[in-house]
C-alpha cells in the first residue's frame, strides 16, 4: 500500500483509490505508486473487476504542476515524460475490466489516469478536460491518442487544442463518459458494474480485452488475425468447455467459470 494511492478488494472487485489530497494532483511518487497498483491488481487472482476512485469530492485534477515547472528539457524527456508514459500504459495494461468512478474533477492528468479504464461513470457535477494547452504544453500521459481513439480526432482536437472544460451532460454525448449518475452515487454505481464481472469467464474477458485494445493500434486485417488468435487459444481452456457444456445442457447464462 502506498502513501498516496490504495488497493482494496472486496467481492472480487478491487479499488485502486487515489488519496493526495486536496485535488489528487498526480506527482512522480504518486504515479509510480499507480504503477505497483496496476501491478497488484494484475497478479491477484481474486481480483475480478477494476475501479479507480479519487474519492467523494474530485478524481485528480492533473499532474503536479509545482514540480514539473521547474524541470528542464532534458529533465523532462529523459526522465519524467516516460514516467507519465509508464503508468498511464500500466493501467491500461491491467488485464481486466476496469472502470472509472469520476466525482468532480478530472483535469489534464486526471483524466489520462481515467482514459486508461474501459468504462467510465461521471457524476452529474463532474467536470473533464485536457487543459495542458493554456499551460503552453500538451496532454503526456496519453491524451492525445487515448482521447482520440474514443471520441474521434475532431472531438479530441477540440477539447485539446481549447483546454476547456466539458460538463458530464456533453461528455455523455460524446462518447468521453459512459454513464452519469447523481454525484453521491458514482462508487456505487461503479461497484456495481464492476461487480458483473466478478465470475466471469477471466481469460476470455483478458482475450477480449486484448484483442479490441491491439486491434485498434492496427490494420484490420492484423486486428483480424489477432482476434483469431486469441480465439482459437481460448478453446485450451477449461472455462471453454464448461460454457459450451453447460449451454447445451442448461441454455445460456448458466456456466460456473473457474477462470482456467
Amino acid at each position: 500500500m502506498g502513501e498516496f494511492v490504495r488497493v482494496e478488494v472486496e467481492d472480487g472487485v478491487a479499488t485502486i483509490r487515489l488519496d493526495r489530497p486536496k485535488m489528487n494532483a498526480l506527482n512522480a511518487q504518486m504515479q509510480r505508486e499507480l504503477i505497483d497498483a496496476a501491478r497488484q491488481v494484475t497478479q491477484d487472482e481474486a481480483v475480478g473487476a477494476v475501479v479507480l476512485y479519487g474519492g467523494e469530492r474530485v478524481f485528480a485534477a492533473g499532474a503536479d504542476i509545482k514540480e514539473m515547472a521547474p524541470m528542464s528539457y532534458a529533465e523532462m524527456s529523459a526522465g519524467h515524460s516516460r514516467l507519465l508514459q509508464d503508468f498511464a500504459k500500466a493501467l491500461a495494461a491491467i488485464p481486466k475490466p476496469v472502470i472509472a468512478a469520476i466525482a468532480g474533477y478530472a483535469l489534464g492528468g486526471g483524466l489520462e489516469v481515467a482514459l486508461t479504464a474501459d468504462f467510465r461513470v461521471a457524476g452529474e457535477g463532474a467536470k473533464v478536460g485536457q487543459p495542458e494547452i493554456q499551460l503552453g504544453i500538451i496532454p503526456g500521459a496519453g491524451g492525445t491518442q487515448r482521447l482520440a481513439r474514443l471520441v474521434g480526432p475532431s472531438k479530441a482536437k477540440d477539447l485539446i487544442f481549447s483546454g476547456r472544460h466539458v460538463a458530464a451532460d456533453e461528455a455523455l454525448a460524446i462518447g468521453l463518459v459512459d454513464r452519469v449518475v447523481a454525484d453521491d452515487a458514482v462508487y456505487t454505481a461503479a461497484r456495481e458494474w464492476a461487480a458483473t464481472f466478478v465470475g466471469g469467464p477471466a481469460i476470455a474477458l483478458r482475450a477480449a480485452k486484448q484483442a479490441i485494445d491491439r486491434g485498434l493500434e492496427a490494420d484490420l486485417d492484423t486486428g483480424l488475425e489477432i482476434e483469431r488468435t486469441q480465439f482459437a487459444a481460448l478453446f485450451a481452456t477449461d472455462d471453454q468447455a464448461a460454457g459450451m457444456k453447460s449451454f447445451m445442457e442448461e441454455g445460456p447464462g448458466k456456466a460456473t467459470f473457474t477462470g482456467r
